[in-house]
């Protein structure tokens, strides 16, 4: 081939190329999926047989625990509140510090919050919180692409003691999740300030 015909069929290709594009380049904002949440609405948690009660979402379902690292819960009243729609779940331990020791009890919810996620999260803050009514407690905030990020635990100091961890059945990531942790978040905060023992 002579150099002219080479300069003809490459002018012609990129004439079709050029003419091809006739439509404008949109660009695409990177996002994650559209999630519906529901409308806050409270109900009752006040079973006769538990020495708890508390609010919690009306979307929400309790279920009793019945395993707990391959074994039965040391007692009938620890509880999971399933959130369905959002895939989430609220793990509730209950002990009674008449059987149990309080300094052992503290510690194992602090090696939960620290221990368990020290290799993956990126910070942990825990900070010391008081209900409106009365009862006291250490809220743990775990930043990262932890397993949960946001867990507590509840005392009299005497009697009672109670530990929750919001878990996702999903990918921990801190970006996706964020829209359903913050909401739920709510949810367990709220929880949190309608505790009352019995």
């Amino acid at each position: 081939m002579k150099l002219y015909q080479i300069t003809f069929l490459g002018f012609i290709f990129f004439a079709l190329l050029i003419s091809s594009c006739n439509t404008p380049y949109t660009y695409k904002k990177r996002g994650y999926f559209h999630i519906d949440l529901p409308q806050k609405k409270y109900t009752t948690f006040n079973k006769q047989e538990y020495p708890y009660t508390f609010e919690y979402p009306e979307y929400a379902h309790i279920i009793k625990d019945t395993s707990f690292f391959d074994n039965s819960p040391e007692n009938p009243w620890w509880i999971n509140i399933d959130i369905p729609q959002l895939n989430g779940r609220i793990y509730l331990s209950y002990k009674d510090l008449s059987n149990n020791n309080f300094d052992t009890v503290i510690a194992e919810a602090y090696k939960m919050a620290y221990l368990k996620h020290t290799d993956i999260a990126t910070g942990i803050k825990d900070s010391l919180m008081e209900t409106p009514n009365k009862i006291e407690g250490i809220y743990f905030n775990l930043k990262g692409n932890t397993a949960t990020a946001n867990q507590f635990f509840l005392t009299d100091s005497t009697k009672h003691f109670i530990r929750g961890a919001l878990y996702f059945d999903a990918t921990p990531n801190e970006d996706s999740l964020a829209l359903v942790n913050n909401f739920l978040k709510k949810d367990l905060l709220h929880l949190i300030n309608t505790l009352r023992w019995k």
